[in-house]
């Protein structure tokens, strides 16, 4: 969940979620300055250390999670539709396929309503043939539910995995996780006088 953004989400118990200021991003590889090409904030992570690999041969261990969800604002998005058509297809490439965009399949975008009643659109999209040889690559999917808020922003949750492994998180989960978004409510406290 993210209170800053407004945004509340549930995962299933083992996911471990991260504080609200925690930001999980992917970047262009050899990308000297390391510039995002997406984020997310406030993420829950399923097995954070699923995979440890020096693929860039730096020196230092990085860690591969089995799958995160995360939420983002989206301020110069023009529509839900647009969100949830590109930001998938931005995780998947950033994730699993760079540099080769054309081994990303785009899925349809659907319109999409949460238990809460928050609608909006859902898209998603997967590498076809991005897995290789190195430890730690895998062909990986991306799903993304964007609505706007109150204020007319466009916000989104997105969820990235790794695919065709034998943990991979089931479309079925992701669909389920995506129907708990809901507007962050802060907690009431009630308290009773002796």
């Amino acid at each position: 969940m993210n209170p800053v953004q407004g945004i509340a989400f549930d995962v299933p118990p083992e996911w471990e979620l991260k504080s609200t200021d925690w930001v999980r991003y992917v970047a262009r590889n050899g990308d000297p300055e390391d510039k995002p090409l997406i984020a997310m904030r406030a993420p829950a992570y399923l097995d954070e250390r699923w995979c440890r690999s020096d693929n860039d041969r730096d020196g230092s261990l990085e860690d591969t999670p089995l799958a995160t969800v995360g939420t983002k604002t989206n301020t110069a998005a023009g529509s839900p539709r647009q969100v949830a058509s590109l930001d998938p297809q931005t995780w998947v490439v950033g994730q699993y396929a760079q540099p080769d965009r054309s081994k990303v399949r785009p899925g349809p975008v659907e319109d999409f309503t949460t238990r809460s009643g928050l609608t909006g659109s859902l898209g998603s999209a997967w590498s076809d043939g991005a897995g290789s040889a190195k430890k730690c690559t895998s062909d990986g999917k991306a799903w993304t539910f964007a609505f706007r808020d109150p204020r007319g922003d466009v916000e989104s949750v997105s969820f990235v995995g790794a695919m065709n492994v034998p943990d991979e998180v089931a479309d079925t989960t992701v669909r389920k996780i995506m129907g708990t978004v809901r507007r962050y409510q802060e907690p009431s406290y009630r308290t009773e006088t002796p």
